[in-house]
């Protein structure tokens, strides 16, 4: 039975970095499945509203978000409220400290200086 892997991500950028990795580590029996927002703001608002109308069985939910200038812990607690008042309450959040692009590149700072930028 083929189950899907559905990703609720802020942007494209998240959407890309996962359509490299996913292929590498996902069992061909999940399908992963990509829900871009416009940013945190509106991944926020909408995320309730895209999971009340979502009827698929055998979906499983991933929301990744930035964590900016958040507090992580309240804001994952947002997040999980959001979820279980939407009817969903199984969903794993995973908030990238800082960015998501330090969660895949590492120290920013560095990764600059190695390509000369700083």
């Amino acid at each position: 039975m083929t189950k899907e892997l559905v990703f609720f991500l802020e942007g494209p950028s998240e959407e890309a970095m996962l359509k490299g990795l996913l292929p590498r580590i996902l069992p061909r029996e999940i399908y992963p499945l990509y829900v871009i927002f416009e940013g945190k703001q509106d991944l926020k608002k909408q995320l309730p509203l895209k999971l009340r109308a979502w009827h698929r069985p055998h979906s499983i939910f991933v929301v990744i978000i930035d964590q900016d200038r958040d507090d992580c812990q309240e804001l994952k607690k947002e997040l999980l409220l959001a979820c279980r008042e939407a009817g969903k309450p199984g969903i794993l959040i995973r908030v990238a400290c800082h960015e998501l692009e330090s969660w895949y590149l590492g120290d920013l700072a560095a990764v600059d200086e190695g390509i000369g930028l700083q």
